[in-house]
């Protein structure tokens, strides 16, 4: 996201005016953690464009019929499919990365299941399967 988008400078009134809402409402969704801006020296508090951009969101979800607490779970799952998805194109940009051979190659060694790096191509050493027999007695007949 661009720095601006998430920079504060907004105070309440300037944010209450952009997103067409009263003051004591941004007040009331910050105590409540819907939409909660930075604080500046003082206590102030200081909206970001992406503060003013959740809380015209709150207001069309809330025009919808959906309470406060409905609301506070659908920012929370959409910030965390965000994250999620950052996650996912980190993950590709590393698979990619492994397939392009830029990369080392991990495997489970021979011994306890420790792991190794190994060059591209290369397999572990084999290890020998180990064989353990246990005799078993039983009293027949007791």
């Amino acid at each position: 996201m661009n720095g601006e988008y998430l920079r504060p400078v907004f105070v309440i009134s300037v944010a209450a005016q952009l997103a067409d809402m009263h003051p004591q409402t941004l007040r009331q969704y910050d105590r409540i953690g819907l939409v909660s801006p930075s604080r500046q020296s003082g206590k102030q508090r200081r909206y970001s464009q992406r503060d003013v951009s959740l809380l015209r969101q709150v207001q069309t979800l809330s025009k919808d019929g959906v309470s406060l607490e409905g609301i506070k779970r659908i920012l929370d799952l959409q910030d965390q499919v965000a994250y999620l998805q950052t996650e996912v194109n980190d993950l590709r940009n590393e698979l990619s990365a492994v397939r392009a051979g830029q990369s080392r190659i991990f495997a489970a060694g021979t011994s306890g299941g420790d792991v190794v790096s190994l060059a591209r191509g290369m397999r572990p050493e084999r290890r020998e399967p180990t064989v353990t027999l246990f005799t078993a007695r039983r009293a027949i007949g007791r």
